[in-house]
């Protein structure tokens, strides 16, 4: 066989083979339809309650400039804390006696032994070191109104604590046991559990005829000693200690016409 033969009938054969396998491809088959999956809408995260995005109420400025932060507390936790027994008097007798202060004041005068004593208009605390203190009611009526109201001993600071009753509004103060000084304070006074500290708290944020807010005070020394205060725009009310330093209180705000009421924790001593 000439080349030229051979040549010929090679391309034959691979003409034969490409044709072949051309015919012998399966047929294409179209893909089987997939419906898309919807997309599932994303669940807006869940609203806090309004307490929670007021965040002007979680905050205290301490001059100068330490800001102090305030946290949410269980209610529980703040009722298991002890309040200072004298704050809870004994129930009244009848309703009428319930609104008469003059009727606290003579039960808390029996308790209190020969260095207090009222005598009409006029209170008198005797010191040990020091002339008696003498607090006179003054009952006009206008402005000059002001009657002195004893309210108890505190041992744990030695102090009488004496509510001033004015015209509008009112406030209080500690008389030194041995001194007979006095001194102003917003509000009758949480003593820390090691004595050396206590808190006043006050809350008018409806009627504001008084300030607001909170006092630390420092009782290493012969008179107490004020380490800082501030007025708010929420109320501190019945401040109790957790520890030496933490104290947890019920904070009274202004919101949507309404006052409302949260437990918070916060440490007011460094």
């Amino acid at each position: 066989m000439s080349r030229l033969g051979a040549v010929a009938i090679a391309l034959l054969v691979a003409a034969g083979l490409t044709a072949c396998s051309l015919r012998m491809q399966p047929a294409e088959r179209a893909r089987p339809s997939v419906k898309p999956v919807p997309a599932v809408a994303a669940l807006p995260p869940p609203k806090p309650p309004r307490i929670y995005r007021l965040a002007h109420l979680d905050t205290l400025v301490k001059l100068p400039g330490r800001v102090i932060s305030l946290y949410p507390a269980p209610r529980r936790t703040y009722e298991q804390l002890p309040p200072p027994a004298w704050l809870a008097p004994p129930a009244a007798e009848s309703e009428a006696e319930e609104l008469d202060l003059t009727v606290e004041e003579k039960r808390q005068l029996q308790q209190a032994g020969p260095k207090v004593k009222r005598v009409g208009k006029t209170l008198w605390l005797r010191p040990t070191a020091a002339p008696a203190v003498q607090l006179v009611n003054k009952l006009a009526d206008d402005d000059t109104y002001t009657t002195y109201e004893y309210l108890t001993a505190l041992p744990d600071i030695h102090y009488w604590l004496v509510s001033v009753h004015l015209y509008e509004g009112g406030y209080y103060l500690l008389i030194n046991q041995r001194t007979g000084k006095r001194t102003r304070v917003w509000s009758p006074p949480s003593v820390a559990p090691d004595g050396r500290h206590f808190v006043c708290g006050n809350s008018d944020v409806l009627a504001r005829f008084e300030p607001s807010g909170l006092q630390v005070w420092s009782t290493d020394g012969p008179a107490p000693r004020l380490l800082w205060e501030r007025q708010t725009e929420w109320g501190v009310s019945g401040p109790r200690w957790l520890d030496n330093k933490t104290i947890l209180f019920e904070q009274d705000f202004f919101d949507n016409g309404d006052v409302d009421t949260r437990v918070v924790r916060m440490t007011v001593v460094p």
